[in-house]
């Protein structure tokens, strides 16, 4: 149980993590107050309590469906958020879209990943016997997740303002197309759009069951056995987000001084 808990609280914390290091990095850059960004994160927290607490009446709702859907729900909203990130990102004028945007990002992305966790260590609470190495190997895997979302930050701070917006741009996409594929996996689960064959299999390289794997799926969404309508949707919104960051004034105006043309 303690690898086994290591590797879903990682999975679940690292992609909070990112999300939060690469907003408040950039939050940084555009000389926001962090406030703006550590408020919807308590926010989240709080709402992923009440959600995790009533995670019974919420499964029972919709004929048993009612957590896939909310999930999907997230998800999208995540996704949204995201979006508008990516394309609000690159112009300092638009600090309040910003604000708004990334404050829905951080509080929604808490609910999500804060409330799988808690979920997960509760199913637990009632065996003794292996809630103490269920405890163990989430403070580890929690400990993990933190110091790489901390890495991150300080990677994208530490370099040129043009380079860590590149670095951020590329993430954001990276995660917000796997939150796509992950929308569509719920609404398969829920058995609301059908459910395919796998494309490939690529679990006898890389299990998304490993660490290695669960890094993989924060980072850029891995899955090792995706159907084509997952696949479609990962590729449609890396498009998507690819063509929203390209529309927008060329990154180098973010990091020239005022006054210089």
């Amino acid at each position: 149980m303690l690898i086994n808990s290591v590797i879903i609280v990682l999975r679940e914390v690292l992609e909070a993590a990112l999300i939060v290091s690469i907003l408040l990095a950039q939050g940084q850059v555009l000389s926001l107050p962090r406030v703006y960004f550590m408020l919807p994160v308590m926010v989240g927290a709080i709402l992923a309590v009440v959600y995790a607490s009533n995670i019974v009446a919420v499964s029972a709702l919709m004929g048993g469906i009612g957590q896939e859907i909310v999930n999907t729900v997230l998800h999208g909203l995540i996704v949204i958020c995201t979006m508008v990130l990516i394309g609000a990102i690159k112009k300092p004028q638009a600090k309040l879209i910003i604000i708004i945007a990334g404050a829905g990002c951080l509080a929604t992305a808490m609910v999500r990943e804060l409330a799988e966790i808690i979920i997960y260590i509760n199913g637990f609470a009632s065996v003794p016997s292996l809630l103490s190495s269920v405890l163990a190997g989430s403070f580890i895997g929690a400990g993990i997740g933190f110091s790489i979302g901390v890495f991150f930050y300080y990677l994208i701070v530490g370099m040129r303002p043009i380079n860590g917006l590149r670095l951020s741009l590329v993430m954001l996409s990276l995660i917000c197309a796997g939150m796509v594929s992950q929308a569509i996996q719920f609404l398969m689960q829920a058995d609301l759009i059908p459910s395919h064959a796998p494309l490939w299999d690529t679990s006898a390289w890389v299990s998304e069951h490993s660490i290695i794997g669960q890094l993989l799926f924060a980072l850029v969404g891995y899955e090792a056995t995706p159907t084509a309508t997952q696949a479609t949707g990962y590729g449609l919104a890396l498009l998507l987000a690819f063509i929203l960051a390209i529309q927008k004034p060329r990154c180098d105006d973010v990091a020239r001084p005022k006054g210089v043309k």
